[in-house]
């Protein structure tokens, strides 16, 4: 685990997070479980490792749910607490924490998305809490988007364009 450019957290705050993503993963026997932040940085992994560029991932990640933000308010809906992508033998669940950070889950046949949107629920609300105080206590709220030393970051959706045209470009 490693902290984003514009917040990090203490040992104390990492042993909590991983301890909440390893009870996580064993309660709903997911595979991996991803912690991305909203600028599309890549918070903290635990589980298997994934089997591709998590940076890239990452930033692609975030980029999704923006845009579904934006399609929730389309339909006249604030934002999409959580998002699914099921595929074939892969699937992912994605969840908003503290307004800020990502919760991602991927699993495969092992379990059942019930199972990981039963057990993601605690999970979120553990870690919410856990990020809300970090937050409060390092003035670090969700419109944060300065990085180290105070500097704008660059934005989400042109950051997540250029992972893009790496990927296929």
């Amino acid at each position: 685990m490693a902290g984003a450019a514009s917040w990090s957290f203490s040992e104390n705050d990492f042993k909590q997070i991983q301890q909440h993503l390893l009870a996580f993963l064993r309660d709903s026997n997911a595979r991996c479980a991803l912690l991305v932040d909203r600028t599309g940085q890549l918070v903290a992994t635990v589980g298997d490792a994934p089997q591709f560029d998590s940076a890239a991932f990452a930033s692609l990640t975030a980029a999704d749910f923006s845009a579904n933000d934006q399609l929730a308010k389309m339909i006249g809906e604030h934002e999409f607490a959580s998002l699914v992508h099921q595929g074939q033998k892969e699937s992912m669940f994605l969840a908003d924490v503290a307004k800020r950070v990502i919760l991602v889950v991927l699993f495969d046949q092992r379990t059942t998305l019930g199972l990981v949107k039963l057990k993601g629920k605690g999970a979120v609300e553990s870690l919410t809490k856990i990020f809300e105080e970090m937050f409060n206590r390092v003035g670090a709220g969700p419109g944060g988007q300065a990085g180290p030393g105070g500097t704008p970051q660059k934005g989400l959706l042109e950051g997540a364009e250029d992972e893009i045209d790496k990927l296929f470009g």
